[in-house]
């Protein structure tokens, strides 16, 4: 996918993550994964009431996994890409960092049969197994079409391609954490 790629439908959000290392702009596939999409959307901007706002996908409100507190402010923010797999991708939107936590809740899988990991810049959530969705989530580096039935993806990315391939590029540790930080520092959503 190119940096010049255009939004499918425009009736589609889209998002802005913002990270350390430039702006990826994604387009956010609202009509074949809907779940996925409110459950990404809530996490990026937050809830609005604390007290009305149960911990479940598309509220925006999310448990500390350090603190077990309730919190309704936006996950994403000053979150690390912890994971970085040179031609593979690029995976974020754990707030320990580790690859291990995640929001306080799971989610089933959503998959679309005209949605696939079939090239670079496909937006889908990270897992650990079936119907273990949270707030982690990656961007492929290539088409990677054994993830089919196995990840749910819910957008692709419109611009900033060379941002998630520069990233990608990072050297990285033993466990494929990168050596630099790379975090996103925020999500603007256009909804």
């Amino acid at each position: 996918m190119s940096d010049d790629a255009s939004v499918s439908d425009p009736e589609n959000p889209t998002a802005t993550i913002a990270t350390t290392h430039g702006d990826i702009t994604v387009e956010l596939f609202e009509q074949r994964a809907p779940r996925t999409v409110e459950n990404f959307i809530g996490l990026a901007t937050g809830a609005n009431d604390y007290e009305g706002t149960d911990i479940e996908p598309g509220t925006g409100a999310w448990e500390d996994p350090e603190t077990g507190e309730k919190r309704i402010d936006p996950l994403y923010d000053d979150v690390p890409f912890h994971r970085v797999i040179e031609d593979f991708m690029i995976q974020g939107g754990d707030p320990t960092g580790t690859g291990r936590g995640g929001p306080g809740y799971q989610f089933d899988d959503e998959f679309h049969d005209e949605l696939s990991h079939d090239g670079p810049g496909i937006l889908s959530m990270a897992n650990s197994g079936p119907d273990t969705n949270g707030s982690q989530f990656f961007i492929t580096l290539d088409a990677q079409p054994h993830l089919d039935g196995r990840h749910a993806v819910f957008g692709q990315v419109i611009d900033g391609m060379d941002v998630v391939e520069e990233v990608g590029s990072l050297p990285t540790g033993r466990n494929d954490d990168p050596q630099e930080d790379v975090s996103i520092e925020s999500v603007d959503v256009d909804q």
